[in-house]
């Protein structure tokens, strides 16, 4: 087998992966269910998830197997990577309070956006994105933040890879109107999600950076009914920028 830039890799390996992920997604599933999915027999998922359980890293309650407590380790140690999460955490907590809504920070990794962490205010609306879940860039307002901030050979390698999926009418579909609304927001600092990915929902966020690189972006998430006029177009970017500010900062002295 081989990657997308032409990388070989292992079958058995990548199998084990995909028993992980399928896992994660349905929060736990018995053999016959794994080997139907991955098309693969019984009796070699049944090795897989005797070297997982050897290995603690699932267990099995009944016939179905479920992700073991070992994650919340190996998610620790990752977290405590990130130089910048206290004060990260902080912010959020901070900015979710001062307008009442959803606030969340993500980094890029292999392309994608990866929610690091989240923080509701008073009136904030329900979220599936949690620690950890990954999302596409190109049609969330933290994701386009980030772009914005890349070199265009590394934005066109993620449309390569990921393609411009389209979730909404008003999701951007095509590269040119993509790099288009990418100079823009280099321009004035911030970016827009106008329901681009989910209808009824409008988000902006603020890049965070540093000379050499994009650390990450910081947003804030709301119903539409709500996120209009002078208060999204305005008072909410002065909001997040502060915001970003406040981390770039901090993050010189991590």
């Amino acid at each position: 087998m081989a990657t997308h830039d032409g990388s070989r890799t292992v079958e058995a390996v990548q199998t084990t992966l995909d028993i992980i992920e399928l896992l994660l997604e349905r929060d736990g599933a018995g053999i016959t269910e794994i080997a139907s999915e991955l098309d693969r027999s019984k009796g070699t998922i049944h090795g897989h998830m005797a070297t997982l359980s050897q290995n603690e890293f699932v267990v099995k309650e009944g016939e179905t197997y479920r992700l073991s407590l070992r994650y919340l380790e190996l998610g620790e140690k990752v977290r405590d990577r990130l130089q910048i999460y206290d004060v990260v955490t902080e912010e959020l907590d901070d900015l979710s309070a001062s307008c009442g809504e959803l606030a969340q920070f993500a980094m890029p990794e292999h392309g994608r956006a990866v929610y690091i962490y989240k923080s509701a205010g008073e009136k904030a609306i329900q979220s599936a994105s949690s620690p950890g879940k990954r999302e596409y860039m190109h049609c969330l307002s933290l994701g386009k933040a980030m772009l914005a901030h890349m070199p265009r050979e590394r934005v066109e390698e993620i449309i390569d890879r990921h393609g411009l999926v389209g979730y909404t009418d008003n999701t951007i579909t095509d590269p040119d109107t993509l790099f288009e609304e990418l100079e823009t927001i280099r321009e004035r600092g911030y970016a827009f999600d106008r329901e681009e990915k989910i209808e009824g929902l409008r988000c902006v966020a603020a890049p965070v950076k540093t000379k050499e690189e994009i650390i990450g972006a910081i947003s804030i998430s709301g119903p539409a009914s709500r996120f209009e006029g002078e208060f999204y177009e305005e008072e909410l970017p002065s909001k997040v920028t502060r915001s970003a500010n406040v981390i770039e900062i901090n993050s010189q002295f991590s």
